[in-house]
């Protein structure tokens, strides 16, 4: 077997949330930041709150209406295309008596 190949461990890594609760676990990190503890997440709550840290519900938004935009615009593109199709002549004897 090789040494020296696993990460220190530390028995009394700290926990801090961003609600402010700190508790000790063990880790090979002696320092672990989190977003959301027991104390705060809304499963052990019973709170119904967006846990959106990074801005991810405004960047879904943001794409949603990014999409409905590029729909209207092909929309319109088609629309206009089935106005061109429909005054376009079908046959060569149509083009060649003028559409009548």
């Amino acid at each position: 077997m090789k040494t020296a190949i696993h990460p220190k461990y530390f028995d009394q890594a700290v926990v801090i949330c961003l609600c402010g609760n700190t508790f000790t676990t063990g880790s090979t990190l002696e320092s672990i930041s989190v977003s959301s503890c027991y104390k705060c997440h809304p499963f052990f709550t019973g709170e119904q709150k967006f846990v959106d840290t990074e801005g991810r519900v405004e960047k879904f938004q943001k794409k949603q209406k990014e999409a409905e935009v590029k729909q209207k615009i092909i929309m319109e593109k088609k629309q206009k295309k089935e106005v061109k199709e429909a005054y376009r002549p079908k046959t060569l004897r149509e083009m060649l008596m003028g559409g009548k």
